[in-house]
């Protein structure tokens, strides 16, 4: 029966409400997690007792389809149990070989997990790639294309003075932001390119310079300009970095690196940290993207620089077709930013 329009609510009922819509939500996402989580575990248990059959009794994969069509038979209206995906159970249970409840990897859709096993070879890689799904609500595309770009082997990976000039862990978190190299296939660009015209087009496409930059990197403008006793200095591309509260300054050169290139960004280092940097902050660092760069020269640069700074260097290298057809074309992103203006 519907509620006449005209009653009376008592007083507070807009907040009940409210709450009360906070907790069924809430409640529907940890039941879709706890699903989820339970479908995980069956997964893997299944996958070990296989691993422990053919160890014990010698099964070989024409046992596992027939194991496949029976448990077919007894369950019709269950999805994933067909002859692929119980090799994929018995990968699973080979890969992570203690139980997965408390791993990053039990919190990941089974579509995840399928490409953890399928894209990556070592344990390692596959337990970075699903602790940094898991923290960062990666989809499965994006998992995909952090996986065939790299990501991992390229995190850390520019040369720095970081841990000269910045103390643990602080040295440590810094590192893991810059790396080398980065990969600004997304730009459509080829050859050679003007400095500004590299500028621009990493800020026209801001969603992706933002994905390849990392998680926790906030856009604060182009072209940022200080006064220094009427001297006009402009820095490149200014970030800051949500979680680890700290200014990052980027500079680009589209040709190899020279030693002066250092010098440069060490002085907007210094300039953006005395003019934004708040007590509450962590110390500025800046990061130098070039074309190419000779490794030995970075390291005698950096090692007279005064500023936490690093060198990398920037590639067009392309995705796989496949992987590129996953991604969200243009269209989609400029939805998206114009979405995200709004708000």
């Amino acid at each position: 029966m519907t509620p006449p329009r005209d009653l009376v609510l008592p007083t507070g009922y807009t907040d009940l409400l409210r709450d009360l819509k906070t907790r069924v939500s809430s409640a529907r996402i940890t039941a879709l997690r706890t699903v989820n989580t339970q479908l995980i575990e069956l997964y893997w248990s299944i996958g070990r007792t296989i691993l422990e059959r053919q160890e014990a009794e010698s099964w070989g994969s024409g046992v596992i389809g027939r194991l496949a069509d029976d448990l077919r038979s007894e369950f019709p209206d269950m999805k994933g149990l067909s002859r692929s995906n119980l090799f994929y159970m018995r990968g699973f249970a080979a890969a992570w070989t203690d139980p997965i409840v408390q791993q990053p990897v039990g919190q990941l859709p089974w579509g995840h997990i399928t490409v953890l096993l399928d894209k990556l070879e070592t344990h390692d890689h596959r337990r970075w790639y699903a602790a940094a799904a898991v923290e960062h609500g990666w989809s499965r595309n994006v998992l995909m294309n952090m996986i065939m770009n790299k990501t991992l082997e390229r995190t850390g990976a520019a040369p720095s003075n970081f841990v000269q000039h910045l103390v643990e862990p602080d040295s440590e978190l810094a590192q893991q932001i810059a790396k080398d190299p980065y990969n600004f296939e997304f730009l459509g660009l080829s050859g050679e390119v003007a400095e500004r015209d590299l500028e621009n087009a990493l800020t026209s496409r801001i969603t992706e310079t933002l994905r390849e930059l990392g998680p926790g990197f906030a856009f604060v403008g182009r072209q940022v300009h200080f006064d220094v006793d009427g001297d006009d200095f402009y820095v490149d591309l200014l970030f800051f970095h949500i979680e680890q509260s700290r200014y990052v300054v980027i500079e680009l050169k589209t040709g190899k690196f020279q030693p002066e290139y250092a010098g440069k960004l060490n002085f907007y280092v210094a300039l953006v940290d005395d003019v934004l940097r708040r007590d509450h902050h962590n110390e500025t660092i800046g990061i130098l993207i070039c074309g190419s760069k000779n490794d030995r020269s970075v390291r005698y640069s950096l090692g007279r620089a005064t500023s936490p700074v690093a060198v990398a260097a920037y590639t067009y290298d392309s995705l796989p077709v496949a992987v590129r057809q996953g991604l969200p074309d243009a269209e989609h992103l400029t939805a998206a930013l114009k979405w995200t203006a709004t708000e």
